[in-house]
């Protein structure tokens, strides 16, 4: 039987976070999802006046892709996806995974590479297109949450169809008082960290681009941040997980970083050098959202937490220079059970414990 929820997201995909309209050239990208994911959303476009595009991802494949790859290979490969994303109107990718470590053994030269010559085809999907990105559930996501499948299945559908329109009015203060912002300090468990948001905008985050969403972000002053932060969110990048991870910094630098892998969290942080930088600071605040699940779309919206990103920049949004290939959205929770914590603008208090504390920004509140 068809589940109806499914045509909802379509819709809310479609309608709200791209936007698609006649004419428009959208390329629906799958990554390990049911066909009648495919369907709905096909049927949606062509409803909606737009023309679908539909590619099929299948992560084992393109594991064993990447490790036989050639930089000639993939050159051809990022050439034909550029020339498709500059003629794309809007771009809908659903990535569903299950084995979220399926990239584990890719050599780390081999992903170093892989990710380099991809990564102009993911800043002109950003730049030049309406674009949402999103997961799908599967019995592996709900593993890693702890959840039932039935019971991860329903959170997510609760999660993604929240009312994303009806939170702007908050999200959009809370991005003027972040304009205004100078200095920025960040106090918990582990965590005394310092930088400058001068001159750098911030952009609300309310269903348009990520699903789930729910988050204001910008970057800091590439050079400014100084101190040190303690995540208290578990994560996967490039398919290995990390926990504990501990960053030190000087002059915008990440001078030490301590891991339960450290040789492998430096090993990923020395792949270039704008990955020992900064390049977004994000609020988040889904209240749906409690408890992190080591998928980073999710537990960078969790409620009451804030990610600080090493590696690249939004080139053109929130841009501070930082260029690199890495861009790892690492979480830390401030709600009262994870330890809490408080963010200071300027030295006026914002946020303490995960919770806003002015009038205007309550309704962001978990």
């Amino acid at each position: 039987m068809h589940d109806p929820r499914i045509d909802a997201l379509s819709r809310q995909l479609v309608r709200y976070s791209t936007k698609v309209k006649k004419g428009d050239l959208v390329w629906i990208d799958l990554f390990d999802v049911p066909n009648t994911v495919g369907q709905s959303l096909i049927r949606e476009v062509v409803a909606a006046g737009g023309m679908p595009m539909v590619r099929i991802n299948d992560a084992v494949l393109t594991r064993e892709q990447m490790i036989h790859a050639s930089e000639k290979q993939y050159d051809i490969i990022a050439e034909n996806n550029l020339a498709l994303m500059k003629q794309t109107d809007c771009y809908i990718a659903v990535r569903g995974s299950h084995n979220i470590t399926e990239a584990a053994d890719v050599p780390p030269e081999q992903m170093k590479m892989v990710m380099a010559k991809l990564r102009p085809v993911q800043n002109e999907r950003v730049n030049n297109s309406r674009w949402v990105v999103l997961r799908w559930p599967t019995a592996s996501m709900a593993q890693q949450a702890g959840m039932s499948t039935q019971a991860f299945e329903d959170f997510f559908f609760r999660v993604c169809l929240l009312d994303y329109a009806a939170l702007l009015p908050a999200m959009n203060a809370l991005k003027k008082l972040m304009d205004k912002a100078k200095d920025v300090h960040i106090t918990g468990p582990g965590t005394d960290l310092r930088f400058s948001l001068k001159g750098l905008k911030s952009y609300v985050c309310g269903g348009g681009h990520n699903i789930p969403d729910g988050e204001v972000f910008s970057a800091p002053v590439k050079e400014s941040v100084e101190g040190v932060i303690s995540y208290n969110a578990p994560t996967i990048y490039q398919g290995i997980a990390f926990d504990s991870v501990k960053l030190e910094f000087s002059k915008g630098k990440i001078v030490n970083a301590t891991a339960n892998n450290t040789a492998a969290i430096n090993k990923i942080l020395d792949s270039d050098e704008g990955a020992r930088y900064i390049g977004e600071f994000a609020i988040g605040f889904n209240r749906e959202i409690k408890e992190p699940m080591r998928d980073i779309l999710f537990d960078e919206k969790i409620a009451g937490s804030f990610h600080f990103t090493p590696g690249q920049a939004y080139e053109g949004v929130a841009d501070n220079g930082n260029r690199s290939q890495v861009h790892w959205d690492l979480v830390n929770i401030q709600r009262p059970e994870y330890g809490g914590g408080e963010i200071r603008f300027d030295g006026k208090l914002i946020r303490k414990d995960g919770k806003f504390l002015l009038p205007e920004l309550k309704p962001l509140n978990y």
